[in-house]
């Protein structure tokens, strides 16, 4: 008996448990259902838990409960939570996988894989809730390999609460003293920054109401694009402010913030996501590893807010 009642606790896609994969693959528009019925069970030894095994009457092939899990085949799944949570609590993923014993590429494969759910997930959970009717959204900067190849983050947030709504990691040239190096060094470097903002507005223009109040700086490029997606909403600019040293530029220093809930979340990311750290010597390699692990925190970070509401 509780052999089987672990093995009801599992998590199963409703009306499919009892779906042979194997005939519904190969007819998938067939209303035809093959019988299918209990065939024993196995204790799982990545977790110890007990799970149904079913046989097909059909095909007579034989599955389980666990082949519909997303976590299906993998040998060490009882680390993903863990593993998520130190990926997002500012350990880097070699310190990851000598804290869970695991290689490095069982660090790296689990990655992608939380972040591919994570951001499935997020996007659940923005359809779930009421248009935004306030946001705040603007620009952070970092770089892959070297500071001679910047990449900037945009970011959207509701503001008050500090919900992230969505971001998009684009490609930008080197500025400042590092351009003439840059250019000499790694050659002319596109400015994706502009079809990044874009992408992010599309992606996000559903979760906001028709008339809300949308804050950023005063950045010259960012009215033209709010006109475009966001016609009937209020676009309201402020002016740039210094950093404070604690929040290591993302914060500012004293007195009353427009932005405050865009730049708080700005300095928790830095302060949570180790390649984002100021002064590290664990960067980011490529700009889609770095939109995967902001995929993941941006997660986390939804879900830690709303423990909080709850």
């Amino acid at each position: 008996m509780k052999g089987h009642a672990l093995a009801r606790v599992l998590l199963v896609a409703p009306g499919v448990a009892h779906d042979c994969p194997y005939c519904t693959k190969k007819n998938p528009k067939s209303e035809f259902r093959p019988k299918v019925v209990r065939n024993g069970n196995f204790r799982r030894k990545s977790d110890g838990r007990v799970v149904q095994r079913l046989l097909c009457k059909e095909c007579g092939k034989g599955f389980s409960y666990a082949t519909f899990d997303v976590c299906y085949r993998q040998n060490k799944r009882h680390k993903n939570d863990t593993l998520r949570k130190l990926l997002c609590s500012g350990v880097s993923q070699r310190r990851a996988a000598l804290i869970l014993k695991i290689s490095r590429t069982t660090v790296v494969r689990k990655f992608l894989f939380l972040a591919a759910q994570a951001q499935k997930k997020t996007e659940d959970l923005l359809k779930s809730k009421p248009p935004a009717t306030e946001i705040e959204f603007d620009d952070m900067e970092t770089f892959e390999h070297t500071k001679c190849k910047p990449l900037s983050i945009t970011l959207a947030v509701v503001s008050q609460e500090r919900r992230i709504l969505g971001f998009e990691v684009s490609r930008m040239p080197a500025k400042s003293v590092l351009a003439k190096i840059a250019l000499k060094k790694y050659g002319p470097r596109p400015d994706e920054r502009p079809h990044g903002r874009a992408r992010l507005f599309e992606r996000i223009k559903p979760f906001i109401r028709a008339d809300a109040l949308i804050k950023s700086d005063q950045n010259p490029h960012y009215p033209r694009d709010v006109m475009r997606f966001f016609p009937h909403c209020t676009h309201k600019t402020y002016k740039g402010r210094r950093g404070c040293v604690v929040g290591q530029g993302e914060l500012k220093r004293g007195g009353f913030d427009p932005l405050f809930s865009l730049n708080h979340t700005c300095a928790k990311i830095r302060a949570d996501i180790n390649r984002l750290f100021r002064r590290t010597w664990c960067t980011t390699k490529k700009a889609e590893r770095l939109a995967a692990h902001l995929a993941l925190y941006v997660q986390y970070h939804n879900e830690s807010l709303e423990k909080k509401t709850a």
